[in-house]
């Protein structure tokens, strides 16, 4: 293994910023730090496997007069987010800094936990109002309605942060620099 690297996992529903919180901290760093993003390599699937019961099936119901869309992973879901982690430790492991955005919702945290063992990692909770996560959402055209308001109850349930920042009404780069600082990302 290479010089232990420092890796940021970024942690939070969909519209909630960690994109752009990684580019922001991609921007900020002065040494090369990598952006790995669960949307890139789930983006890496055919268009016929995007809302797939093999991979992501995307599930919308109404739920007391809200729209509620959830995501059933299939197993070919499951080894790609599994690959997806492994290929992080592998960037790690070559000596890479990372920032990964990522939305756990089935025991992610203890795989990246046992994958990382001797590198600096910081998780990072990102979090928002629902009514802010829904107003980024219907702005974006990229996201399923609903998306939000069936991870927010599940995504930061049972998981220990090194930080938390609610990413309403700040920048992308106020939030960069407050993990920067944290992660000591700004030192060459």
């Amino acid at each position: 293994m290479a010089r232990a690297a420092r890796i940021v996992l970024l942690n939070g529903p969909g519209s909630v910023g960690k994109s752009s919180v990684a580019a922001a901290l991609q921007a900020i760093a002065p040494r090369p730090l990598l952006h790995l993003s669960m949307d890139r390599f789930c983006e890496m699937l055919p268009d016929r496997f995007q809302d797939h019961a093999d991979t992501f099936l995307f599930d919308t119901r109404q739920v007391g007069g809200q729209t509620e869309t959830g995501v059933v992973t299939g197993a070919k879901g499951r080894a790609l987010l599994a690959a997806m982690r492994r290929s992080v430790a592998a960037l790690a492991d070559a000596g890479f800094d990372l920032v990964v955005d990522d939305v756990w919702l089935d025991g992610e945290p203890a795989d990246y936990a046992g994958l990382l063992r001797g590198h600096r990692v910081w998780r990072v909770g990102l979090t928002a109002p629902l009514a802010v996560l829904e107003e980024r959402e219907r702005d974006r055209d990229d996201r399923a309605l609903g998306l939000a308001r069936a991870q927010l109850p599940l995504v930061h349930r049972d998981v220990a942060y090194d930080l938390t920042i609610d990413t309403a009404g700040v920048t992308a780069e106020d939030v960069a620099r407050r993990i920067a600082a944290l992660a000591g990302l700004l030192a060459p």
